[in-house]
């Protein structure tokens, strides 16, 4: 997921697994895009955490993701299911397919893409692509963490851990950020990603990842929105639907193409 080492990279599927456990957003979104069964096409979707109980409510899913080990997970998940599909695939570089009626780009994925395109460039051109997949009518639902000072989410020069725990082969570790730094004329984000791992057989891998992300403000997200033919039809803080404001942490838009 992020170019690391094979072994971190199965260690972290498990840890994605293991601590990535709420329904509040999953819930959410299931309340927006509503009961009427849907053509849906999930980017990103990992280990089938969204995937899998929108199949469950009767809607026709297919899920892209770069990462196998992530992707391997779904399978067990989705067993007795056969409104569900799934397959790896670079969703900057590679075709998503057409025909859709909802495309889902969530949880936090606006903020977190995996490619070595220009972030910002990536970004617009996830929204591109939204796009081109939906039939007419179809729409498109963002969900990721939104504030009106970034400058205090991400200037922050300590360590913050992001999960640890053991894997499925008893390898150990943990995921820590470090030395977060956001300028602000440009929005980007600079931060390590340090992976440190003791493995079942006494060895030991450490990992530092150099990071950096682009982070959209609310007013060019939308405006990636309209230039690709978008109308926001719904547009919530927060998962109690409260309106984006100073307190509130989350961008969830609901927004329809012609």
């Amino acid at each position: 997921m992020f170019n690391e080492k094979e072994l971190i990279a199965k260690w972290n599927a498990d840890m994605y697994d293991l601590h990535e456990t709420e329904t509040e957003d999953v819930d959410f979104a299931l309340s927006v895009i509503g009961p009427a069964p849907k053509n849906i096409l999930e980017i990103a979707c990992g280990s089938g955490r969204f995937l899998v109980p929108l199949a469950r409510a009767g809607h026709t899913v297919t899920g892209l993701d770069f990462d196998q080990y992530m992707l391997d997970k779904i399978g067990p998940k989705a067993a007795g299911l056969d409104n569900i599909s799934w397959r790896r695939a670079d969703v900057i570089r590679e075709s998503w397919g057409t025909g859709f009626d909802v495309v889902l780009i969530a949880a936090n994925l606006l903020f977190n893409i995996i490619s070595d395109m220009d972030y910002e460039k990536a970004q617009r051109l996830l929204l591109e692509k939204a796009s081109k997949a939906l039939s007419p009518g179809g729409s498109v639902y963002i969900d990721y963490a939104c504030t009106r000072r970034p400058e205090a989410w991400f200037n922050d020069p300590g360590e913050k851990i992001v999960w640890e725990g053991a894997d499925s082969a008893g390898n150990t570790g943990r995921m820590v950020l470090s030395g977060s730094t956001f300028d602000c004329d440009s929005s980007i984000v600079r931060f390590t990603r340090r992976f440190e791992l003791t493995l079942a057989d006494g060895g030991r891998i450490v990992e530092e990842i150099p990071s950096v992300k682009h982070y959209p403000p609310l007013r060019q997200v939308r405006g990636w929105l309209s230039e690709n033919g978008f109308s926001v039809r719904e547009e919530y803080g927060d998962y109690s639907r409260r309106p984006i404001g100073e307190d509130t942490d989350r961008a969830v838009i609901w927004a329809q193409k012609p």
